[in-house]
């Protein structure tokens, strides 16, 4: 009794509920969680074209089921369609409502809609420098990405979406008129860019995006914008599921960032996140992309975004975010706590390195045991307290400083508890992370080009993965070495233009310079100098790997014009060492 007759005819493909679809089995991975698989949200460069490829079944046509008189809506599709479901089913539509950009109420369910009107798209032209041949750029390409309206006639969008920027465009919802923008400060550490319209037509109708608090976990948030896929404004939903200092890969930064599993796609970047209240909680900028995560994306916090708002506001500039130029390690072992001479109650890091240019240089020292910054007990393992039931790194309170801003620091030191106040400034590194636009410095002698490592030279050279492909010994100084003076900087022979001058140097490629003629090369401009008001007979050159080059003076610098005429290249320095 219990067996049930099978049905004739043909096997159904589907499974049924108590055969659940078999994923494939996904290839092991050692960490999911990597720099490598964390990747900006792209502008949109081209049209993409959509196509289905449904074909008709095999087979005779099923049967379709008799439905009631008043049958249950069905859910509407998830591609392509025209509303969005509230909590309580209603849906909303997004095409009206809204005009203005005031805030639209849902009467049943009263749940805010965001103010749609207030996201534009951004087009903008970009022409990047050409680190490998730092005389020149880039082919100029184009994309578009999101933005929105605030306060003070401005609009905000993330900084990669105008990194390199030639000419910036937005357009409103529902225009057809492309307003020609300014931009008035990136931050390329926090990855923003604020931009503003001369034109006055364009603030027309247009109410400015009001920013809420920091969300809590699983709050519902809505992110806007115009990504691929389509022309008109697109609007996906999700919670946030995590709040954490996260890397930001476009400014090799870490802040606090939130997590959220709302789709987040190519031309998203710069689009806003709401709340179910209608306001601002995030700036979408960038997802996790490995074959074993889904749906994860990441939004920029209101408390960064009001940090570079207000850094604006009152340096009228970008200054960025202040660090504590310390390395620190965690002090969770209890045999090292009792060596440091740590009492059973007290907490804190230990000071592995300070950084030599920094200001607290001056107070630190290494081994100093960090217990608190500016009154917040830190933990042993570097966290502070941050909401309820939740712990954040401590650099989130050092983050929440401006440069020039002092902070009060309780340390540890020989079994004794010393208090200073210190100074805090942005952070600089031996090979910076960006350029901030500026063109990459070059200077050629003989067919030498010199230059500064940076990690777009890097990338460069090397491609998207030059963590693995460069040198170790540049790979060592990126992520170990610190400066030593305010203006050191990393030179290299990036290549020699071969001539007959330097016959036997062709193969030198990429290596640090040391020294020229005995003395230490500190930055390019130096180098510059020495070279150019040398009476030596000869140029000595000690390179790295104890490598060492030799050219006669006098027939290096006549022979410079003639390499740099074959080669086209326009001068033997770039704009910023002639100044």
């Amino acid at each position: 009794m219990g067996d049930t007759k099978r049905k004739r005819g043909r096997k159904p493909k589907n499974p049924t509920p108590s055969q659940p679809l078999q994923s494939p089995p996904s290839s092991p991975s050692d960490d999911v969680f990597s720099l490598s698989n964390i990747e900006i949200i792209p502008s949109t460069s081209s049209a993409v074209e959509i196509t289905t490829t449904a074909s008709r079944p095999r087979g005779r046509p099923k049967k379709l089921p008799k439905h009631p008189d008043n049958p249950d809506p069905l859910p509407p599709p998830p591609i392509l369609s025209p509303c969005r479901h509230v909590s309580n089913g209603t849906a909303i539509g997004v095409g009206g409502g809204s005009g203005g950009g005031e805030l639209a109420v849902d009467p049943i369910g009263a749940r805010v809609v965001p103010a749609m009107d207030a996201v534009v798209k951004v087009f903008c032209v970009h022409t990047e420098p050409n680190f490998s041949l730092p005389w020149q750029r880039k082919r100029q390409y184009s994309s578009s990405s999101s933005g929105f309206v605030i306060s003070g006639r401005r609009v905000l969008t993330n900084a990669h979406s105008v990194e390199h920027y030639t000419q910036v465009k937005v357009k409103k919802r529902g225009s057809d008129t492309k307003y020609l923008a300014t931009v008035l400060s990136i931050g390329t550490e926090c990855d923003i860019a604020m931009l503003t319209v001369n034109d006055d037509e364009f603030w027309e109708g247009v109410s400015p995006v009001e920013f809420g608090e920091l969300p809590a976990l699983q709050d519902a948030v809505t992110v806007v914008g115009y990504p691929i896929g389509g022309d008109t404004i697109s609007v996906t939903s999700g919670v946030v599921s995590r709040i954490e200092i996260l890397s930001y890969v476009h400014g090799s930064t870490e802040l606090l960032g939130l997590q959220i599993d709302a789709a987040i796609n190519s031309g998203n970047s710069g689009g806003p996140a709401f709340n179910d209240k209608g306001n601002c909680v995030g700036i979408a900028f960038q997802s996790l992309k490995h074959e074993d995560a889904e749906n994860i994306g990441y939004v920029i916090p209101t408390p960064v975004i009001q940090h570079f708002i207000q850094d604006y506001e009152k340096n009228e500039a970008y200054t960025g975010f202040p660090i504590l130029g310390i390395e620190w390690q965690k002090m969770e072992n209890p045999d090292l706590r009792k060596a440091m001479g740590m009492k059973p109650e007290q907490k804190g890091v230990r000071i592995r390195r300070v950084d030599p240019t920094a200001p607290e240089s001056g107070v630190l020292k290494s081994s100093d045991i960090v217990l608190s910054f500016d009154g917040v007990d830190i933990a042993n393992d570097g966290t502070v307290p941050f909401r309820h039931g939740e712990r954040i790194g401590f650099s989130y309170l050092v983050s929440q400083k401006y440069a020039g801003d002092s902070s009060a620091i309780k340390v540890l030191r020989n079994s004794e508890i010393l208090n200073f106040n210190i100074k805090l400034t942005s952070h600089r590194r031996l090979i910076p992370a960006h350029n901030k636009g500026r063109p990459p410095s070059y200077y050629i002698i003989a067919g030498f080009v010199f230059t500064i490592v940076s990690v777009p030279y890097l990338r460069s050279e090397y491609g998207k993965d030059y963590e693995y492909e460069a040198p170790v010994k540049l790979l060592d100084k990126l992520l170990h070495s610190m400066l030593q003076s305010p203006d050191e900087q990393l030179v290299v022979v990036s290549q020699v233009l071969v001539s007959d001058i330097n016959i036997g140097y062709e193969d030198i490629v990429n290596t640090q310079v040391l020294a020229l003629n005995g003395k230490p090369v500190k930055n390019l401009r130096r180098l510059a100098e020495m070279v150019e008001s040398c009476d030596d007979e000869f140029l000595k050159f000690d390179l790295e790997y104890e490598q060492i080059v030799v050219l006669r003076t006098k027939t290096a610098k006549a022979a410079t014009p003639d390499i740099l005429a074959t080669h086209c290249i326009p001068s033997a320095m770039s704009v910023d060492l002639k100044a």
